[in-house]
């Protein structure tokens, strides 16, 4: 093969609880991505759709990965990616993960599928350190191994998939943009030993609960008191959002990654299509645009079409 086209999923990372750690992998919204073999050592980036992208491969997030690919390859070869942008970046929902996801999976199918998961979560990180300077897995994991990864370590690399129920999904991006690096230096350095052991116990509590299927203790996990308290000051809304979903019959939710996207978790699609028509009527009662996405848990990551 010297084309493949692949759907790179949106991502929901941190998962309330479970800062850098957990991430969670979604069917919609997805980038589409044709990564191209070339003859010659070099990465090159292009837009399919005039959305400005960095052409230069060191600062692009899904150029970035593939350098560091070549860098690990004998052959005189190189790739060539052509991107339809549909995950706007700061949208929260992994939009740098996405193009680093799907740049590493395309370019190893087009290499018979020469590296491991483990190796293209390694790559896809360099993308996610040129988006916000740090290299996090949480939405890079859920996004190459698909459903719902638990990233025990980065250094070294040690990522664990979790066994879930079925869960609906609903996504609302208030169309502002709230940059990961800025969202980073806002949080506080230290925290209370008492927060951290609740915290500790919400994240022990909400991975039990997927591998039990146990929709209330995944509910009762969902808190944070450590990032949310102050990230959520960022996003209009987001208390209004959260507590009304709740008591139409969410599970929980939070904020997506470093925001301004929110997103709640529901055990049947009628809940979830509820929640939708909440955070419609709280984002048209402010005046804030935005979109919604009712979806499910992806369990594949990204989708290889051609």
């Amino acid at each position: 093969m010297n084309s493949v086209t692949v759907q790179a999923p949106g991502t929901v990372a941190n998962l309330v609880c479970g800062f850098d750690v957990l991430g969670l992998c979604l069917d919609a919204p997805y980038d589409t991505m044709v990564i191209r073999l070339l003859d010659e050592k070099k990465v090159i980036i292009e837009s399919a759709d005039g959305y400005p992208l960095p052409t230069d491969p060191a600062l692009n997030t899904a150029g970035a990965p593939l350098v560091e690919m070549l860098k690990e390859i004998e052959e005189n070869i190189g790739f060539e990616v052509i991107i339809h942008k549909a995950i706007k970046p700061g949208s929260g929902i992994g939009s740098s993960a996405a193009s680093a996801a799907g740049a590493v999976v395309g370019a190893n199918v087009l290499l018979n599928n020469r590296f491991t998961k483990e190796d293209l979560v390694r790559f896809a990180l360099f993308g996610e350190k040129v988006a916000s300077g740090v290299k996090h897995a949480d939405n890079i994991a859920p996004g190459i191994y698909g459903g719902i990864t638990l990233i025990r370590s980065i250094f070294p690399l040690d990522i664990v998939a979790i066994p879930a129920p079925e869960l609906f999904v609903t996504v609302v991006h208030p169309q502002i943009e709230v940059k990961t690096s800025d969202a980073r230096q806002i949080l506080r350095k230290e925290v209370l030993l008492k927060d951290a052991i609740k915290q500790w116990g919400n994240i022990a509590g909400l991975v039990a609960g997927f591998m039990k299927n146990d929709y209330d203790l995944i509910g009762r996990s969902l808190e944070d008191v450590i990032i949310e308290p102050v990230r959520s000051i960022l996003i209009p809304g987001f208390a209004d959002v959260k507590q009304r979903s709740v008591a139409a019959g969410a599970l929980g939710g939070g904020i997506s990654g470093s925001g301004p996207s929110i997103f709640m978790l529901s055990k049947d699609e009628e809940t979830a299509h509820a929640v939708e028509a909440i955070m419609h009527d709280v984002y048209n009662g402010v005046g804030l645009d935005h979109h919604v996405y009712v979806t499910k848990v992806n369990q594949q990551g990204v989708r290889v079409l051609v």
